[in-house]
């Protein structure tokens, strides 16, 4: 894709969402990096109606301990793989006051290291908590990459080479939540918005949808 196609088309993202971040609430580090191990194959809805009560209570790794593991499942219990994950959180508590003092680490090696932490989850907890220029790619990132012709990579990890290629640098740091907060709420899996995409002029998906007809007045 053209460079100047690559910058019109961040240019009107930025346009129509001024102040792109993650929709998980969170109040520190370590509850965004919580919030975000409990997301997986979760939506940003369901983590944040288990966690309200969740971060009321617990804001460190330490009270994460003191909780347990039967305590934090009690508040997780309706997100899915809630068993897995609540270990997950537990250990990776444990690790984080063994290794880094009960801080979130700032490096993408220390956080993967972590249970429960991807690639993913950590270039999450880097770009919102700490300003790095980061891409996680979801499936949100993954399908609006493709389809507006960003990338063609297989994996998540080429389609985040691509993007760190061709961001244009001002738009390096939002670039993650812009093409995640478009896939979610316009460029939708099964029902695109595409007559009201500010970036229609520029996507290369050639199924786009027209507006749905109004119904006529009886």
């Amino acid at each position: 894709m053209p460079k100047a196609d690559v910058e019109a088309i961040f240019d009107a993202l930025g346009a129509a969402n001024p102040a792109p971040r993650t929709e998980l609430e969170f109040v520190n580090p370590y509850t965004l990096l919580v919030a975000v191990v409990l997301s997986a194959q979760a939506t940003d809805v369901g983590v944040n109606k288990a966690t309200r009560a969740l971060f009321r209570e617990v804001r460190t790794p330490e009270a994460m301990l003191a909780l347990g593991l039967e305590g934090l499942k009690a508040h997780i219990r309706t997100i899915g793989l809630f068993n897995a994950k609540a270990a997950n959180v537990i250990r990776l508590s444990e690790q984080l006051i063994e290794r880094h003092g009960g801080e979130v680490p700032r490096t993408e090696a220390a956080l993967v290291a972590l249970a429960g932490v991807g690639r993913k989850t950590a270039n999450v907890v880097l770009n919102e908590a700490f300003g790095e220029a980061t891409l996680a790619v979801d499936t949100h990132v993954f399908r609006v990459s493709h389809r507006i012709g960003l990338s063609q990579g297989k994996t998540p990890d080429a389609v985040e080479r691509d993007l760190l290629a061709q961001v244009p640098p001002q738009w390096a740091r939002p670039a993650h939540h812009l093409l995640i907060l478009h896939g979610r709420y316009l460029c939708k899996a099964r029902t695109p918005e595409c007559w009201r995409c500010p970036i229609a002029q520029w996507c290369r998906f050639k199924a786009k949808s027209a507006a749905p007809a109004r119904a006529t007045p009886a």
